[in-house]
């Protein structure tokens, strides 16, 4: 085949369907919908595409199938270090579907939630949703305007991709009663968080079937800062351990035990959630694993599948498993 060289004029879709010995479809295939192609068929068409200086012109391709090629990730809080992982595997997995991604930060607060939805609609196909601060009613309100799918939100007949941390909070109360410990505590994350909901009920429920008195103590929201200010309210509780809603509730509650001089683990044990910090503290913590990555990457995968199908009303449910990471914030009670 020949190789397009300066002054072939610019290449066109056609031009490129012909070095690549396909079809024009299958041309368009590879940059919208690459999941439908054999990915020995895509990476020859990208080849090709590169080779050839070949881009597809958005403006376009929105005018002829009525999509503009964008998708919009919506998190509430782009400092915690839960949400980077996912950021990244979202932008990586849309870019293999032909997707650009705008991404929307909420400040936890569900009035922005609705607004910046409403301000994207125009401009995407669809959006990733992580972990919801709207209602329900508000949500749905969405879903039924265009195509949504969920991270960490679990609401019925909406695509949704969960986070599951029950087995692994299972295994952190279990571990801290192993360890002989008798009185625990809960150190909550932001009230509107299904996640904080799923993990606060767990640590009750397995708590109390093992003997366990447990505190529950708020935190309001996740930061580093409101996690060092909880450790009064921790201690005061009399209880000699703390899960901690993610590790960076719990970072700040290892500086806080720091500098009243109580020793971890050696007087007190702490475990975080979603094992972003483990490698940054001092000691390791002990921490429940994340999956953040996976769960972005599978909810593009969602989206994808629902834009190009355009069938809607399936209730899809993803549940990604955890488990406890044991390391060095955790010892016997004494």
């Amino acid at each position: 085949m020949a190789t397009r060289t300066p002054g072939d004029g610019v290449p066109t879709i056609g031009t490129v369907a012909a070095e690549a010995g396909v079809s024009r479809a299958t041309v368009s295939r590879a940059f919208s919908q690459p999941h439908r192609l054999r990915p020995e068929t895509v990476e020859r068409v990208l080849e090709v595409a590169r080779r050839l200086g070949y881009a597809v012109n958005p403006m376009a391709k929105a005018l002829s199938t009525g999509r503009s090629g964008n998708l919009a990730l919506v998190v509430p809080d782009i400092a915690n270090p839960f949400f980077p992982p996912m950021i990244r595997a979202v932008e990586r997995r849309a870019d293999q579907a032909g997707y650009a991604v705008f991404l929307g930060h909420t400040d936890e607060d569900p009035a922005r939630e609705d607004l910046l939805l409403t301000r994207f609609a125009k401009q995407v196909d669809g959006f990733v949703i992580a972990s919801s601060r709207m209602t329900e009613a508000d949500i749905r309100a969405h879903a039924e305007r265009h195509p949504v799918v969920l991270i960490n939100r679990d609401v019925s007949r909406i695509a949704r991709v969960l986070i599951d941390t029950t087995q692994g909070v299972t295994q952190a109360v279990e571990h801290l009663a192993e360890l002989g410990h008798r009185q625990i505590a809960y150190l909550g994350g932001p009230g509107r968080s299904w996640s904080n909901g799923e993990r606060r009920r767990t640590v009750k429920r397995v708590g109390q079937k093992a003997g366990l008195s447990v505190a529950m103590v708020p935190a309001r929201r996740s930061s580093y800062e409101l996690g060092r200010e909880a450790v009064p309210a921790i201690l005061a509780t009399g209880v000699t351990a703390v899960i901690a809603f993610d590790d960076l509730l719990a970072h700040g509650v290892l500086t806080g035990l720091a500098e009243r001089g109580i020793d971890v683990p050696g007087e007190f044990s702490v475990i975080g959630c979603d094992d972003v910090l483990a490698a940054q503290t001092y000691p390791p913590l002990t921490t429940v694993s994340s999956r953040a990555a996976e769960a972005g990457a599978a909810a593009v995968e969602m989206l994808a599948g629902r834009l190009s199908s355009d069938v809607a009303g399936v209730d899809n449910r993803l549940l990604l498993d955890t488990s406890l990471v044991v390391r060095a914030t955790t010892a016997s009670a004494l």
